[in-house]
């Protein structure tokens, strides 16, 4: 691909955003938040990625579907540059996303559980779940509870309705 055709960053976003979470197929990286940005340095796609943590094991997966859906799409030269600052938020998870993680039944981060007047100690209650009603993504009651701080996987905490009985997961605040 030469200079003169490479294609523009709306089109490399519209083809971003066709690439699932490896971990929650059914929203994708850009619905996730986690693309920062999309640019050229010269003829050098530059992809700026920024993890939902540092830690997180899906990140090399995730780098890799980026290259093959650009390479599948004639991008040659790629760059994928980790961006670790600011640090990713639930804040900057979709709106559509939320609500494809609830139907997919992984109740979606619940906005606005900052404590007013202490950061800190707001943000501690997004993070551990503390004070937080929770409802069952399946049948929609606020009647549950917290079983572990963990679920399936590091970002999430695990839950059970008491009404429907059945177990979920809570997409953390972080």
């Amino acid at each position: 691909m030469s200079a003169d055709t490479l294609p523009d960053t709306e089109e490399v976003w519209r083809w971003l955003s066709e690439v699932p979470d490896p971990e929650i197929p059914v929203i994708t990286i850009t619905e996730l938040g986690i693309i920062r940005g999309v640019e050229y340095d010269a003829d050098t796609l530059v992809v700026t990625v920024t993890p939902t943590y540092s830690g997180c094991p899906a990140t090399s997966m995730i780098n890799l579907q980026i290259e093959e859906k650009l390479r599948d799409n004639g991008v040659e030269k790629i760059c994928l540059k980790r961006q670790l600052s600011p640090a990713w938020t639930t804040d900057w998870i979709a709106d559509a996303a939320r609500e494809k993680l609830r139907a997919y039944g992984i109740a979606p981060p619940i906005d606005g559980t900052a404590a007013a007047g202490d950061m800190v100690a707001g943000r501690i209650a997004r993070m551990t779940g503390e004070g937080l009603t929770v409802n069952c993504p399946r049948c929609g009651s606020a009647n549950t509870f917290r079983v572990s701080q963990f679920g399936s996987t590091p970002c999430k905490a695990a839950y059970q309705c008491r009404d429907c009985l059945e177990p979920f997961d809570y997409f953390k605040c972080i």
